[in-house]
């Protein structure tokens, strides 16, 4: 693991008021951890780059991966172009990508790296809740798929390969 991605960063997210965020690193390839079924996933809401509400109900009855990023994270960012490459591949068949961004310096840094990456699927602002309601947020990226029942169905914390990942979300889509 590289220097930058060993460093703890404490964060704080100004989104109206100051929120203190866990402690978060970031972890690269090869340092998944995987769990199976785990538990309903809970019910959100936040907002995207725009300010506009995002709710977890309007992704009923999609396969939805949740993904916890940032934009100074490599292997976050490492991740990205898979993510884009499924929501274009499966998005028809009910696949929705949702990254929820942890980064420190507000929706625009989030807005202007979607547009300079064609992000192609949901990215919406997180904060203390949603960390804490999904289990806690140790390290990212953490991602976890969530079937059409709203069952957790997989979490991993790192980056995983791109053909690996999509083939634990094939059988959900099914």
């Amino acid at each position: 693991m590289n220097l930058f991605c060993r460093t703890i960063v404490r964060s704080t997210l100004v989104w109206g008021s100051l929120l203190l965020l866990p402690l978060t690193a970031c972890k690269p390839k090869g340092e998944s951890v995987v769990e199976a079924p785990l538990k309903t996933a809970p019910a959100w809401k936040l907002k995207d780059v725009e300010g506009q509400l995002v709710d977890s109900d309007q992704f009923k009855g999609k396969v939805v991966v949740i993904d916890f990023w940032a934009t100074w994270c490599p292997p976050c960012v490492s991740e990205i172009p898979g993510y884009i490459a499924l929501q274009e591949k499966y998005g028809k068949n009910g696949l929705a990508i949702v990254g929820i961004s942890l980064d420190t310096q507000g929706p625009e840094q989030v807005k202007q790296f979607m547009a300079k990456n064609h992000l192609n699927y949901q990215v919406v602002i997180g904060d203390e809740a949603v960390t804490t309601a999904f289990g806690g947020v140790e390290a990212i990226p953490t991602t976890l798929v969530v079937d059409r029942q709203g069952n957790i169905r997989y979490r991993k914390v790192g980056a995983e390969d791109h053909a690996a990942f999509e083939q634990r979300v094939l059988p959900w889509l099914k």
